[in-house]
């Protein structure tokens, strides 16, 4: 497999969310997303935290998104391993958070894990 060029992902990925523009951070995921995070547990709390397919996944951040209007994300860095990108970055509160995103073939998120601090609270 070929991940996309990693930095280049996360900036992309950064700045559809920056402009709060759902559909551009949801073409880089699969329809078949799974993605866990502490926050969809909190937002949704049937999920379980835990959402399964693009339509659930779009579900869960067009709930959160109205909760966090001054919602800004600055990627701290990118690592890269054989199929998956972590976006490490901080958030609008200046928490560091974690996006473990796991990718298929055609560069898509089949799997993503949303990963806080476990001194603080996990931010929205």
């Amino acid at each position: 497999m070929t991940l996309p060029d990693p930095s280049t992902f996360a900036a992309a990925w950064a700045a559809a969310w920056n402009a709060r523009e759902l559909d551009a951070v949801l073409a880089l995921f699969h329809d078949d997303v799974v993605f866990s995070s502490p926050v969809a547990a909190r937002v949704l709390p049937e999920t379980g935290g835990t959402v399964r397919g693009k339509d659930e996944l779009r579900h869960y951040w067009s709930t959160a998104l109205p909760q966090v209007p001054d919602l800004h994300f600055t990627v701290e860095r990118v690592f890269a391993g054989v199929s998956v990108i972590v976006v490490s970055y901080r958030n609008q509160r200046g928490d560091l958070v974690d996006e473990v995103l796991v990718l298929d073939d055609d560069g898509l998120v089949v799997e993503g894990h949303g990963t806080y601090l476990v001194d603080g609270a996990p931010a929205g």
